[in-house]
């Protein structure tokens, strides 16, 4: 973004405006012990030129996911984006008004929020969506709140421990200060307890969480866990991977009566953790309950096809602290980068590119579990992610050295389960090669360990 330093001769005109003669003047409601004396502890002014190599330089020491071959998962995922998403998103039509904070939203952004929601409802089988919120950990927690609102039940939300567990520790900060119980039911073998979890429901629960597949990336008894918690009057919220939806049953059909999720998949590149994409869509009789900006079609007066940003009465903007909305639409850009995901695969496409992530990530698992020192963690399903338990133990120092030879094997998992110490988590999406997965599999065995750029391997789709 351009920026144009002011002149002396802005700064006078502008105090002159305020009514004051001098900065000094501007700031001496600031008691004097408050403000800062002597000269800051900053280094020398730099040129333009040494400036530019100082911040080339910083640049260059940040790792990320194109250094090396990435199997990495838990929530962020290596997965292709088509050179038609950033042709579109970068337009200036959109890249410059992303933010859409005001109710006089333009036209062209209501009319993408519409499309967005349109996808959305059709990928998850749900009658509402909203216009996106900020990333898949705080969907899940408005999902949460709105259950809680909807049950008008506010003594216990149950979870499963097999739901994201950084998801689940927003979850417990939002509830901190409330009177709710919060009760995560154990996954000992990957996925949820049935029993234990129907054993944990009673009339006071608000909604039960579940991801499916799940963290581990294991696929769960939705349908069972949904009758459970309707039988006890409670909202079934499930998280899921938009990606999978391109083989598995959609939330709705699953009986989910809120559906959440990371959308980072859907065009997103990894970009550092952020920013990223909150999913959220209902049953049509939540909608008033639902937090977020809703676009609606109508007609002018002139009976010309329209967009508006429905249910005002719940905006911030008019009901301030009785708003069931927030500020969410910060996120409206990669809403639009998903929107055209979606509309550029197409049902087919979808379905072909998890066909792709779900042979890929079961090859890889038998390659890998073909030597003695790796074996599956859980003997369930997966979809695009598993879990690898190494008999050494620890899988710290294992993770380090395939990182120097090339390859971000997967994610730990002993910093959020200690009794998973020596498993970790491998993602593999449609990008990864049959070359790169054996080779993979080679240097974790410690078969010659060849780095990713002798083997000579890129990313492609075959």
């Amino acid at each position: 973004m351009p920026y144009s330093f002011n002149t002396p001769d802005d700064q006078q005109s502008m105090l002159e405006a305020i009514g004051v003669a001098s900065v000094e003047e501007l700031f001496e409601g600031i008691p004097q012990e408050l403000r800062l004396t002597g000269p800051l502890n900053v280094p020398p002014a730099l040129s333009e030129l040494e400036l530019t190599g100082h911040m080339v330089a910083l640049a260059a020491r940040n790792a990320h996911a194109g250094d090396k071959v990435c199997f990495l998962g838990g929530g962020s995922y290596d997965h292709f984006v088509p050179a038609v998403i950033d042709a579109i998103a970068s337009r200036g039509e959109f890249f410059t008004s992303y933010t859409p904070y005001q109710p006089e939203v333009s036209q062209g952004n209501l009319q993408a929020m519409f499309e967005y929601q349109t996808l959305v409802c059709q990928l998850t089988g749900m009658d509402v969506s909203n216009a996106s919120l900020y990333d898949g950990g705080t969907a899940a927690v408005e999902a949460v709140l709105m259950s809680m609102s909807v049950t008008r039940r506010e003594g216990k939300v149950v979870t499963a421990a097999s739901v994201h567990p950084e998801y689940r520790e927003i979850l417990r900060t939002y509830l901190a200060n409330l009177n709710t119980e919060l009760i995560a039911v154990g996954a000992d073998d990957g996925t949820v307890n049935v029993d234990e979890l129907k054993g944990a429901v009673d009339d006071d629960t608000a909604c039960v969480l579940v991801q499916h597949p799940n963290f581990f990336g294991c696929l769960e008894e939705v349908q069972a866990i949904a009758d459970i918690a309707h039988g006890a009057g409670a909202l079934l919220v499930q998280l899921f991977d938009p990606m999978s939806l391109g083989l598995l049953k959609r939330p709705g059909d699953l009986g989910a009566d809120i559906a959440v999720a990371e959308g980072q998949s859907l065009g997103t590149p990894m970009l550092f953790g952020g920013p990223y994409l909150g999913i959220m869509a209902c049953r049509e009789k939540f909608v008033r309950r639902l937090p977020g900006r809703i676009a609606g079609q109508t007609t002018d007066r002139r009976n010309r096809r329209c967009w508006v940003l429905t249910l005002q009465t719940r905006e911030q903007h008019i009901r301030r602290e009785k708003a069931t909305s927030n500020i969410c639409t910060n996120q409206g850009l990669i809403a639009l980068r998903a929107a055209v995901y979606l509309a550029a695969l197409g049902p087919q496409g979808l379905r072909e590119t998890a066909e792709l992530c779900l042979q890929k990530a079961n090859y890889a698992l038998d390659r890998i579990t073909a030597s003695d020192r790796f074996s599956p963690a859980f003997q369930k399903s997966v979809f695009k992610e598993f879990v690898l338990r190494d008999v050494q133990g620890d899988v710290t120092d294992l993770l380090a050295e395939a990182a120097d030879a090339g390859y971000l094997a997967g994610v730990s998992l002993g910093r959020w389960y200690p009794e998973l110490d020596d498993c970790f988590l491998v993602a593999v999406t449609e990008k990864r090669t049959k070359g790169e997965i054996d080779a993979l599999a080679e240097c974790l065995v410690g078969l010659g360990c060849e780095t990713a750029s002798d083997s000579g391997q890129r990313p492609s789709t075959q």
